[in-house]
Parts: C-alpha cells; structure tokens; sequence
C-alpha cells in the first residue's frame, strides 16, 4: 500500500486544522488505498515546532520550512503559514516537483498568485487550495442541482460571511491585521471563500463595485502600543456575473453576535436554493414549476437533509445520518487532494482557482479605492 508522507508548514489554527483531517480521514473513509504519514512540521519558532510534534505525532519537527522542501521523503508539502509567506513556500516546493496543498488566499495580490497559476499550466505534481466550503454534501448538492438546471436561469443572488471577532477596540491584533502579512484585511481572511463559493456555483465575475470599512483607525498590539489599523474590518460588494445574474455580498468581521456565519441564497427562474454554514446539515430549495393550489398545496422552500451523505468511501462513519460540523468540510477537502495525488490526477480547486479570486480581490481593493465599479478582463 502506498504510503503519502506529509510535511506541513505552519503549526498555528490551520496547522492543527489540516493535521486532525490527516489524522482522521482514515476512520471517515473506508478501505483507503493509501497511508498517510505525518514526517514533519514545521514553525517558526522551534519551541513551537517540538510541541506540535509530540502532541499531533509527527516524526520530526523544524524551524526551517526548506528542511520540509529538500526532504526527498516528503510527497506532500501543506502551507498553512499567514497569507505573505504562501508565495514563497509554494515556488520552492514547486522547484522541487512537490505535491502542494495550499491555505487560502494563494498570495497576497494577483501578481503574486499569477505567478504560481503560470507554473502550474504545466505542472506534473497535484495542487489544490484549500476552499473547504465547496465540499459540505449541501453545498456539493447545490452545484449539482445548478448544473442540472434545476434553478433555471440565475437572476439574483445573496451571499454574507460574517464574524463578530473585531468588535472589541480593546482586543489585541493578530498577524490578520497586519497589511504586510495578512496582504489585506477582511476581503482576503473571510472575502476569499465568498467569492470561491459563488464562483464554485454559477461561474466567473463581470463586474465589481465594493465599499469597504475600517472600524477602529488604532487598536493595541501584544505590548498594549496602540498601532494604526489599515486592513478593512467590513466589506459591501456588488456584481455583475458573467451568467448574467447580479448580486451582493456582506463580508464583516464586526457583526455583532455572529459567529462563522456563511451563507448564499441563489435565485433562478425555475428554483432558488438557500444554505447557512450554521445549518449545514440542510439545503433549502424552492421549485418553482410547482403551481401555487388552494391553501399553497406542496409549494414553499424544500428542506433537503444532506447531513453527512458523502459518497462512498465516505459517509460510513459516523452514519450519514449524523450531524455535521465545520470541520468535516476541511476533511473531505483534504480527501479530495490525497485521492488526487494517490490517482495521479489534477483536482480543484487548483492554484489557476485561487488565482483567479486573487484577481477578483484585487478587483475589490481597486474599486473600493477608486469608489467606482471595475470590470473583469
């Protein structure tokens, strides 16, 4: 049996994220063809590094992340460092013919992310961006049903991500607000799923028109020194789609009282389809080829159960009728890549993908700045 050695790059939230889909994709999956090995994590403190090691059960640990590259045992190189440092691990793994999984956003602009997708035309070894939200069975339904034609014609859409994490002025930044590192603020941290999942659903951008917000011009660090704050907390974006729907979206990390709340409504002359992150075992459709009757009849939005019903190898264990979670997304998404790379095939969403919501990004930067609606290439 194929053993997948697994080097990981970063040992913060992410890190541990992607280290528990690697440590328990073997009991949500039935008679995998392959093992996976977890070699090596790195960070950038070694302290930091030794400690994930022993407790998530790797072989060896690092403060160097080309310690992961030049290992000729490693298949798998994971990035799930703070956005500025992808660029860079991501070419380098390259150099080395490497198996790559990449946190979201690519890069930290377009140019940067270009880059990567130009290399990967003719890239041999597997890549994919970790946009875990296509891979809920609800969300994985409703491209289907999409692509079936069971909405019709796209007229509209909604779609919000909200967080409440910078309501408090007195909280202490994080790398995430820090332009130089986090390359923005809440359009490149929550933005990029956003833009991915409608994108996943009803196809590429037209046009873009944003306003974004700063909530707080100075915020304390970690030594309680107030700094300046440039990484917008709030973004309101308008589009246009290439399918010829129009929409808007709401992107804040100042709602108060929300927690990871990510959620689309798509609109078509035949259906219209509903999902919340917060209700994820659910996919609510409304048919609308069923004629309106006496008392409404059977017309209204459909609750469908999606639950955990993968397809096989998955949705054995737990049962496919048990609840889900957000970090079940994160693990068939990782799935999604090994099986990749165990086949030998290119999957999405590819560099080419993140790339292009690195584009759109850029897009919303350019348009919030100039207050004008920007068009697509």
């Amino acid at each position: 049996m194929k053993t997948i050695n697994i080097g990981v790059i970063g040992c913060g939230f992410m890190g541990k994220t992607h280290t528990f889909g690697y440590k328990t994709i073997p009991l949500y999956y039935d008679n995998l063809p392959f093992k996976i090995n977890l070699k090596t994590i790195c960070a950038s403190h070694i302290e930091n590094a030794k400690n994930a090691c022993e407790m998530y059960g790797y072989e060896n640990y690092t403060d160097n992340f080309m310690d992961i590259i030049n290992d000729d045992e490693i298949d798998v190189v994971d990035i799930c460092t703070p956005n500025a440092f992808h660029k860079d691990a991501v070419l380098e793994a390259m150099k080395k013919k490497k198996h790559i999984y990449c946190d979201k956003p690519l890069a930290i602009n377009y140019n940067d992310a270009k880059e990567i997708a130009d290399i990967e035309k003719n890239y041999e070894s597997i890549t994919q961006m970790t946009f875990q939200n296509r891979f809920f069975p609800a969300t994985m339904l409703a491209k289907k049903m999409i692509d079936e034609g069971k909405l019709g014609n796209i007229l509209t859409f909604g779609a919000k991500f909200l967080h409440s994490g910078s309501v408090d002025k007195d909280k202490t930044i994080t790398w995430k607000n820090d332009e130089k590192i986090g390359g923005g603020g809440v359009i490149l941290d929550l933005g990029s799923h956003v833009f991915d999942i409608i994108r996943f659903l009803i196809g590429d951008y037209k046009s873009i028109y944003c306003k974004t917000k700063v909530l707080y011009d100075k915020r304390p660090d970690k030594n309680g020194r107030m700094v300046d704050i440039t990484n917008e907390d709030e973004a309101f974006v308008l589009c246009d789609m290439m399918c010829g729907a129009g929409g808007n979206m709401t992107i804040s990390k100042i709602a108060t009282g929300t927690n990871d709340e990510l959620s689309f409504e798509i609109y078509g002359d035949k259906g219209a389809l509903r999902f919340d992150l917060m209700d994820a075992n659910y996919l609510y459709y409304f048919d609308n080829t069923q004629k309106e009757d006496v008392f409404g009849g059977e017309r209204g939005f459909k609750r469908i159960e999606c639950v955990q019903r993968f397809e096989k190898p998955a949705g054995t264990f737990p049962s496919s009728k048990s609840s889900i979670g957000w970090l079940r997304g994160h693990v068939h998404c990782l799935y999604n890549f090994l099986n990749a790379v165990y086949e030998g095939k290119k999957t999405t969403p590819s560099f080419c993908d993140g790339a292009y919501i690195n584009y759109i990004m850029d897009l919303a930067y350019k348009s919030a700045k100039e207050n004008k609606e920007v068009y697509c290439d």
